[in-house]
């Protein structure tokens, strides 16, 4: 708890590197963009500086919520078909699956905008852990030995994920020389440029060193070795943008995410379907509140998998989607006896046009298949009142590392679908559609609470639950993250090869034998989970109280979380 300002992250050094530039006087989108490029260093199995970052905001000053993609799009070279005609209509991994890399870009974009400090302020930590190495912690460790082969695809991925020839272990100092000069270089063009023009030009200089300069110029020689599509153009003309955020309310609380070009509306969708009065008759973790999250879950990720895609180049209805009409007729499918065996079919958003393909076109996985897992998360709230809400991703051993530079530029083409015709196919300027998703909730004149985790598909559901534990059932914000959650996967997965799984509850085992017995006999493919386990998410957030000035924060052990405040 704190009363001043507050820092929370998915790794506790990135906490502490947020946590620092509040205490050196900087503003939450300074403390927020040095947590999250620091996040790129220390958990670089699963975030890479060139990868993506979407990024929420409330800027306390304009009163208003505002949002930042950090998402590239496909290469302008890419044909929608080339996937089918060329790789038997899947993404293979390597270098084809590469997307603009956005991450730099929004960084460096809010921090101009909305921030107060250079880029050198806010890259110091995060170049001195790359440069200096930390010690390697025990998930980074497992994520990397068990994807050793897949590292072994690609000789530089193998020398530097591999060091002596294997996974590092917990303990060891891990280094990465190449990243922390890639970054330095960015500071030195700024140092150069701002010394003769301002802090403006000094920021754009930084920027255009990784989009233009020497950093672009390995990247796409790199790419046109390797037979790679991105080109000069494509990075020299990428600009995140904001956006205006989605909305709902729930409550009496309004929730802010970003826009369908991500899962983030699908929490907002699945809220809408769900009564307060019931769940909170029904009681917290019984088998019923468990069944009626999981069945609301599954009809908004319906709605995910035939509407949402990138709406710079896709109509999606996402008003209709938001409204509580549509959430009225969706919430009349379900069933408080019997669970869905398999993806509900999607809604009709679109009255006057043909309805969107039904769920007997997926094919069932006929065993389990783990998904891509990447993705962490920070968030910061600061004495003026602005908040920071950001979810860097991108894994490390799906594309290749460029040599000399220590980045992956964006392998997130891997959450595109090979099918041109599908909401989310790949098309030249399209971005692929976002896991990672972080979000605000709002109490107007009460509290403001910044919250997100990694996860993957599961990223939204644990969004879900905890915020139901703090404002339904008026947990604090720790206990609140560390209560058992569960995780539906009866949807295709939003990473190639989009596996599905009809019917599958995953549930971390602290939740009673009986519990799990009883959502069996409604129809749910229950699997259990470990009493803890990262793959269930790792959810922080920051509770800011208006009528009392008190800052809470939770930070979740399930992966190295911490949070900071005074």
């Amino acid at each position: 708890m704190g009363t001043r300002h507050m820092a929370a992250a998915c790794h506790y050094l990135a906490a502490e590197a947020g946590f620092k530039i509040l205490e050196a006087g900087g503003n939450a989108i300074d403390a927020g963009v040095a947590a999250g490029i620091t996040l790129s260093v220390v958990q670089p199995e699963y975030v890479n500086f060139a990868g993506v970052a979407p990024i929420i905001l409330y800027i306390a000053s304009e009163n208003r919520v505002v949002t930042v993609s950090g998402l590239g799009a496909w290469p302008m070279a890419m044909q929608p078909d080339f996937f089918q005609k060329h790789h038997g209509g899947k993404i293979p991994k390597g270098i084809l699956r590469t997307v603009v890399p956005a991450a730099p870009d929004a960084w460096i974009s809010v921090l101009a905008r909305w921030g107060t400090m250079s880029f050198s302020d806010v890259t110091n930590s995060a170049i001195g852990f790359a440069r200096d190495g930390f010690p390697v912690y025990p998930l980074m460790s497992e994520v990397i030995s068990a994807h050793q082969d897949d590292y072994c695809l690609f000789p530089s991925n193998a020398a530097l994920y591999l060091p002596n020839g294997r996974p590092p272990l917990p303990g060891e100092i891990f280094v990465q020389t190449d990243l922390a000069a890639t970054i330095q270089f960015m500071v030195d063009e700024e140092a150069a440029a701002g010394k003769r023009s301002g802090r403006e030009a000094g920021l754009q200089a930084a920027r255009d060193a990784f989009y233009r300069g020497d950093i672009a110029d390995k990247i796409i020689a790199f790419q046109k070795e390797h037979g790679g599509l991105l080109t000069a153009e494509d990075l020299a003309g990428y600009r995140s943008g904001n956006e205006p955020p989605v909305k709902t309310s729930f409550d009496g609380i309004v929730l802010y995410s970003c826009g369908p070009w991500c899962q983030g509306p699908s929490l907002l969708q699945t809220l809408n379907l769900l009564d307060p009065v019931e769940l909170r008759a029904a009681g917290h973790n019984t088998p019923g509140y468990l069944h009626l999250i999981t069945e609301a879950v599954k009809l908004a990720f319906a709605d995910r998998e035939a509407y949402f895609g990138d709406p710079r180049v896709t109509d999606v209805p996402i008003d209709v989607l938001l409204s509580q009409d549509y959430a009225s007729q969706r919430r009349s499918m379900i069933d408080r006896s019997r669970a869905w065996p398999e993806m509900p079919p999607p809604g009709n958003a679109r009255p006057d046009t043909k309805r969107v393909q039904p769920n007997s076109a997926f094919v069932p996985e006929s065993a389990w298949r783990a998904p891509e897992l990447d993705t962490s998360y920070v968030c910061v709230v600061d004495r003026q009142g602005n908040v920071f809400s950001a979810t860097p991703s991108d894994n490390s051993y799906t594309a290749p590392v460029v040599p000399g530079l220590g980045i992956i530029p964006s392998c997130r083409g891997s959450q595109s679908w090979a099918d041109p015709n599908h909401v989310s196919g790949v098309a030249p300027g399209k971005r692929p559609r976002l896991t990672p998703s972080p979000a605000i909730a709002v109490k107007p004149g009460k509290m403001v609470m910044p919250f997100g985790t990694p996860g993957g598909d599961v990223q939204t559901q644990a969004m879900l639950q905890v915020f139901l534990n703090i404002h339904l059932f008026e947990m604090d914000v720790q206990e609140a993250v560390e209560a058992p959650r569960i995780a539906s996967y009866g949807f295709p997965s939003s990473f190639e090869p989009h596996a599905y799984h009809p019917g599958r509850l995953n549930v971390e085992s602290r939740i009673e034998r009986p519990t799990g017995d009883a959502l069996s006999r409604l129809g749910h493919e229950v699997e259990w989970w470990p009493e803890w386990t990262w793959l269930a998410g790792a959810v922080c957030a920051i509770l800011a109280n208006k009528d009392d000035g008190v800052l809470k924060g939770g930070a979740d052990p399930r992966r190295p979380s911490y949070v900071l405040g005074l």
